[in-house]
């Protein structure tokens, strides 16, 4: 019996996952800065500048209406972490310069600003996850909305996603 269930349970897992990815598209969000799964470079976190890093944008469906781009932390001791969030980015967009924002409409970080906040992982090594998400149409939502707002928004709305992780631990102080 015992074994049913969890043949059960992976099976649904998996329906979950293979429905969740149906239809969605890949695109390619890479920096000059860092690479796939490499260390941030100090000068776009607390501990530098913290001014956002260089990103360019790949593969965008023809049919994208507008773009999204979020910056999170899964790591942080609170549980997912936002910081920085802005959708209405034209589909045109292929870079997003050192520093820069693209042109959209900004959403409130968890820092409680609307702009980029560098990562400032309290202890250990923290994963930051560049998200790139092509939309079939342009969102109605205030400047400043939340996470939570944008993701309802978003819902049945992504056509295609692309994702660049980059870690970060701050150097001990002496």
């Amino acid at each position: 019996m015992q074994n049913l269930i969890i043949a059960g349970a992976a099976s649904m897992a998996l329906m979950t996952t293979v429905s969740f990815g149906a239809g969605v598209a890949s695109m390619k969000i890479t920096s000059s800065a860092f690479q796939e799964g490499a260390s941030l470079p100090s000068k776009f976190t607390c501990d530098g500048g913290g001014t956002s890093p260089p990103l360019q944008i790949a593969g965008v469906p023809a049919g994208a209406k507008s773009l999204v781009l979020i910056v999170d932390d899964p790591d942080a001791p609170g549980g997912l972490f936002t910081h920085w969030i802005l959708w209405n980015i034209s589909p045109q967009t292929n870079a997003i310069s050192e520093g820069g924002a693209p042109s959209g409409v900004r959403g409130a970080n968890d820092f409680g600003t609307s702009g980029y906040g560098g990562p400032c992982p309290p202890s250990g090594t923290h994963r930051y996850y560049f998200k790139i998400l092509a939309l079939d149409r342009e969102l109605d939502l205030p400047p400043g909305a939340k996470r939570g707002q944008l993701e309802a928004a978003i819902k049945g709305h992504v056509i295609a996603r692309g994702e660049l992780m980059g870690r970060y631990s701050r150097k001990k102080q002496e």
